[in-house]
């Protein structure tokens, strides 16, 4: 077998736990597989596997070149598809479990949808941790680490953190310049729906400050909207306030005193042999177009 060959049979056997069935679905012997298996261990330096007379089972080694085989294999395949299905627009339902913050992303969803109408967005917005796989998503889209080797990923962006307020609140109230003078300040907690606890404020040096509650929401919106308000001053991921920073409409301030605290948004999708083409744009327009303004 080819270099390629050895991938193959490398991801098969690692799939299905078991070199017999991987010669199965290739078409050729078990020994055969593990032969390939062994020059690829030869060549690599690594052991891949560890073997006994019943199963074989991934060694860590061969856990991280598992991940990044797939992700050779899908490329190839994204190449085929797009080569053979230009003619064929995307179309289907589409199943996406985003965060409840996703809410935030509805105007980057719907240029997806005018762009791909042919595409049916089934939308599900919640901060539970799905699985994607057995809940049957097509994609789902988080922030924080991707530790599901099931699942292919792509990062959309990062986010910081901002102090906002209303000019006409702090017109009424002054600018705060350190974190003691908060607790004079009317601040808009934002509550983990999961837990109930309040979000801590990332200031520089200071953890779990103790600051005023005027109000709390478990969405970031109602958040946006009261400080828009000047109903009080509200610590904001900066992809939800960007545009209202830019229109006057808030004003950022502490940025000196606020840890660079920052976020990551991934869309991670099941792994798979033949990504579907509504998958495979749905990926490339987030992707793209997502933070582009940031």
């Amino acid at each position: 077998m080819d270099t390629l060959g050895s991938l193959n049979a490398f991801v098969q056997a690692a799939e299905a736990r078991s070199f017999t069935a991987a010669g199965r679905h290739l078409g050729v012997s078990s020994s055969a597989v593990g032969k390939a298996i062994a020059r690829l261990e030869d060549r690599l330096g690594v052991r891949l596997f560890h073997r006994s007379t019943r199963t074989v089972t991934l060694t860590p080694e061969g856990v991280l070149f598992l991940e990044r085989c797939r992700r050779i294999f899908c490329e190839i395949e994204q190449a085929e598809m797009e080569l053979s299905q230009t003619r064929n627009a995307p179309s289907g339902k589409l199943r996406v479990s985003l965060p409840l913050v996703g809410m935030l992303m509805m105007p980057t969803l719907s240029a997806f949808m005018r762009a791909w109408p042919e595409i049916e967005l089934d939308l599900d917005f919640t901060d539970r941790l799905v699985d994607v796989i057995e809940e049957g998503f097509d994609a789902v889209i988080r922030t924080g680490e991707a530790g599901d080797s099931r699942l292919m990923m792509r990062i959309l962006g990062s986010f910081t953190y901002r102090l906002v307020g209303a000019p006409e609140y702090f017109e009424t109230h002054g600018i705060p310049e350190q974190g003691t003078d908060l607790a004079r300040h009317r601040c808009l907690r934002h509550r983990y729906p999961s837990t109930g606890k309040l979000e801590d404020w990332p200031l520089t040096g200071r953890k779990n400050l103790d600051l005023p509650v005027t109000a709390t929401s478990s969405a970031i919106e109602p958040l946006v909207y009261m400080a828009e308000q000047g109903l009080g001053i509200a610590c904001l991921p900066d992809f939800a306030v960007r545009d209202r920073i830019a229109a006057g409409a808030l004003i950022s301030v502490m940025e000196d005193l606020f840890s660079p605290h920052a976020g990551t948004f991934r869309i991670l999708w099941p792994s798979s042999r033949q990504i579907s083409p509504k998958i495979r744009v749905f990926v490339d327009f987030m992707t793209q177009a997502l933070f582009r303004s940031s």
